[in-house]
């Protein structure tokens, strides 16, 4: 699947203004979700909608994505932003090489529907979360996706995409609380693709 990134990089974010108006609210719903000053830790970050995002309100952020080229957009971006506050690492969110509680909020966005276990990359973002910290999800509810991003996924499926899951609100809803980690809340962005803002709050012992 990487591979498939590393490819079509310089595309995607041509790509996502199909979902223009979700996205960008999406990003303002997660940023405000990060404490001032925190430590963040954004996996599957692409080309860094949500890192930028969390940047402008953290005291630093981790971007990490498993392609090189997703990165190095990224790190353009925040260039251009005039952010300093970022690092740009390549990683897998299954298997995060921190000690647990290394970060107050950790972001996964837009890449649950694509694993076949996505429960094992929550319960590696929940390990690394402080507690009394948060792990975000933004996922796209694609079981809710209109019929002209329908046509869009048959393109990227020709050209090597797939993914795994088809999410509702109400069954994204049911795998994040079935996963027993702690209070889950939702919010869902409507739109072309519509988003569910999933947010597990972390207790304290």
């Amino acid at each position: 699947m990487s591979s498939f990134w590393d490819r079509w990089a310089r595309f995607y974010d041509l790509a996502e203004r199909t979902n223009r108006k979700v996205n960008s609210a999406a990003a303002g719903a997660v940023a405000a979700l990060v404490p001032q000053g925190g430590r963040v830790l954004d996996c599957a970050a692409g080309t860094g909608l949500f890192s930028l995002a969390a940047a402008r309100r953290a005291a630093w952020v981790r971007c990490t994505d498993l392609s090189p080229a997703m990165l190095a957009q990224a790190e353009r971006k925040a260039r251009r932003a005039g952010l300093s506050n970022l690092t740009f690492v390549q990683g897998d969110l299954t298997a995060l090489p921190d000690p647990d509680g290394s970060f107050d909020v950790a972001i996964a966005g837009n890449v649950l529907h694509l694993l076949p276990e996505p429960s094992q990359a929550v319960r590696e973002l929940w390990r690394g979360t402080v507690p009394g910290g948060r792990v975000i999800l933004p996922t796209y509810l694609q079981g809710r996706a209109g019929a002209a991003y329908g046509e869009l996924i048959k393109i990227y499926q020709g050209v090597g995409f797939h993914y795994e899951h088809a999410f509702t609100p109400e069954t994204y809803r049911a795998f994040l609380v079935g996963l027993e980690l702690g209070p889950v809340t939702l919010q869902v962005i409507p739109g072309r693709v519509p988003e569910g803002i999933g947010v597990l709050e972390k207790p304290f012992p």
